[in-house]
């Protein structure tokens, strides 16, 4: 049986069918696509690459990790040619302008791509995604001469874009951050200072490293307001291909608990010589550019959370399929061989729990990478709608898949027993590489203070009412369909609930005790993240009895859609109930976690 990490099956429904990303094509901006025959050529290009030159190097990248010697970083072998593949595919440039050599593709639509190769091999992914966020930072704030010297070989894939933001004296703290910019007159600014946790910071699949770096200009004010982002490559280039070397120093790579095949390194700036960074946009505006591509950034962590989570849950019921042990509960005769461990009641528990999150998952990111698309191309009032909703759900998609995908890997360990424990499965790496996705791009505590404390106030409240009301168009858009009466009526219950307890909580809002409304913050993301699943599922629900009820599918499509039914159904049996405990934990008057005493703690 062949090794599966991801249903592309699935994937096709969640774009086709569910959130119609062919609508898209009749905007201009995205009419040289042309036909979903085109999208699907292209996505099924990524799988291709992703099964050739991605998955089949999964498990050696992590047991041949990334490692720091004789001042410089090592990497598998392997990645040159990644980054080869991924070049010569396009992918790079997916997202840029046609007048810049891009494919302007939608957002929607190189995320699918992502996807696979997030699925196939995530620290592979990850140096295809941080160099793509980083080249279209300079494509979208740079001057014409920094896209001219830095795009076309960022994307040829012979330079590595990075993000340089954190410092050892920070971390998630940005408004502490301390390295300097100072004005030289000479066009470019010099750089001192550190930045760690570098992703993709140095390695050997690429000539040059050219850091999106955040620094504090001399003289400008404290805090986040003045922060300015500048590009300071490893080697400046020059004419006829020359190069300078810049002083930026790779000082070590961090040894991670997973995603060992994804460099993570510490760099110094001016120590060793003049090191030059030139900057991007105008001066102090850095944050502010840096944070209107975190909404991608965010999204692209809880699906790359997702998509581990898919290849566990494939891996594992492989497994279920193949593993012989014990006789089904009602069999009592010995002489007969053992039965699957698919036929125990509790392994397809552990599996249904696994798909319930994995679809859903993925479901809502598709959500939040629609609205993301369609703010590019509306204007006015659905502008400002798709805006909003974006806001709302992007903490929500990148901390929910990333806590509980941790739970659905966990799962899939389980299923193998034992042997999911040892080196000889892959469980135990995907177990080790999602653990990281709920730190990644600000940490699920951050995204939840984000969330209840910035984007459920926003608008007085109008973000939060505008996700309501979606959830309650597919309530209404489900209700024709006798069979899904009782899932609409649990949505229902649990979207009241949802507004209850936050009603409660917004009772210490407005008494102004901000502590004890954010104190458990995170309970409530939670509760989001189980009601905003149930919404999707009940999408997806709906889409899958109406091919039923149509009875003109193929027997296959049949089958597909009757999964997402029972699937939808263990959901809302399983999961969604414990939007009632988390709810009660929520509105429990008790403040424990805010005492001042450390000695509750000792």
């Amino acid at each position: 049986m062949a090794k599966q990490y991801i249903s592309m099956e699935n994937l096709r429904f969640l774009l086709y069918e569910v959130h119609h990303v062919q609508d898209l094509l009749k905007y201009n901006r995205y009419q040289h696509i042309g036909s979903v025959e085109e999208i699907d050529l292209l996505v099924s290009s990524a799988k291709s690459i992703a099964d050739k030159e991605m998955y089949p190097f999964f498990k050696a990248m992590d047991e041949n990790p990334v490692f720091y010697k004789d001042g410089k970083i090592h990497s598998h072998p392997q990645l040159k040619n990644i980054f080869r593949a991924i070049a010569d595919a396009g992918w790079f440039s997916a997202t840029s302008p046609l007048e810049n050599g891009g494919m302007q593709l939608p957002f929607t639509l190189y995320s699918a791509a992502h996807l696979i190769f997030e699925a196939a091999n995530s620290s592979a992914q990850g140096y295809i995604g941080v160099s793509t966020g980083a080249l279209e930072l300079i494509e979208t704030f740079g001057s014409k001469l920094l896209i001219d010297t830095y795009l076309p070989n960022m994307f040829a894939g012979k330079w590595q874009g990075t993000m340089a933001l954190t410092e050892p004296q920070a971390g998630s703290s940005l408004s502490d951050i301390t390295t300097s910019a100072n004005p030289t007159g000479d066009g470019y600014y010099e750089i001192v200072g550190q930045k760690i946790f570098i992703s993709a910071g140095e390695h050997e699949a690429c000539e040059n490293f050219i850091h999106l770096l955040l620094a504090r200009i001399k003289g400008a004010p404290f805090g986040t307001k003045g922060i300015s982002l500048f590009v300071v490559p490893k080697f400046i280039p020059g004419q006829n291909e020359a190069t300078e070397d810049n002083h930026v120093i790779c000082a070590g790579d961090f040894q991670k608990m997973g995603q060992r095949g994804y460099a993570t390194t510490h760099l110094i700036f001016g120590e060793s010589g003049t090191t030059k960074g030139f900057l991007v946009g105008e001066e102090n505006k850095g944050l502010s550019y840096m944070f209107q591509l975190m909404n991608s950034a965010r999204i692209a962590v809880g699906q790359t959370a997702a998509a581990i989570a898919s290849a566990a849950y494939y891996a594992s019921l492989q497994y279920a399929g193949e593993r012989p042990q014990g006789r089904h509960i009602a069999d009592k005769d010995l002489s007969k061989g053992q039965t699957l461990i698919i036929n125990h009641a509790d392994i397809r528990r552990l599996l249904m729990q696994q798909k319930s999150f994995v679809e859903g998952a993925l479901s809502l990111v598709n959500e939040c990478l629609k609205y993301f698309d369609l703010e590019k191309v509306t204007g006015g009032e659905e502008k400002e709608k798709m805006n909003l909703l974006l806001e709302i759900l992007t903490p929500v998609v990148k901390a929910y898949p990333s806590d509980a995908g941790i739970i659905s890997v966990s799962n899939a360990l389980q299923v193998l027993g034992g042997y999911g424990f040892t080196m000889d499965f892959d469980l135990q790496q995907y177990y080790r590489d999602i653990r990281i996705m709920s730190i990644y791009e600000g940490t699920s505590g951050i995204q939840s203070l984000d969330l209840l404390g910035r984007k459920i106030p926003m608008r007085n409240g109008k973000a939060f009412q505008l996700l309501i009301t979606e959830m309650e168009q597919t309530i209404l858009t489900a209700k024709p369909y006798n069979e899904l009466n009782t899932y609409t009526e649990k949505l229902v219950a649990a979207i009241n609930l949802y507004k209850e307890t936050l009603h409660h909580l917004q009772q210490f809002a407005r008494q102004g005790e901000m502590e004890k409304y954010l104190a458990d913050a995170n309970l409530f993301m939670e509760l989001s993240g189980l009601v905003t699943l149930a919404w999707q599922w009940l999408k997806m629900g709906t889409v899958a009895q109406k091919a039923l009820s149509a009875s003109d599918s193929s027997k296959q499509s049949l089958l597909f859609y009757e999964s997402k039914i029972e699937t939808m159904k263990f959901y809302f049996k399983y999961e969604l109930p414990k939007t009632i405990a988390v709810s009660d934990t929520l509105m429990n008057m008790e403040m424990i976690t805010i005492k001042k005493e450390r000695e509750v703690l000792m």
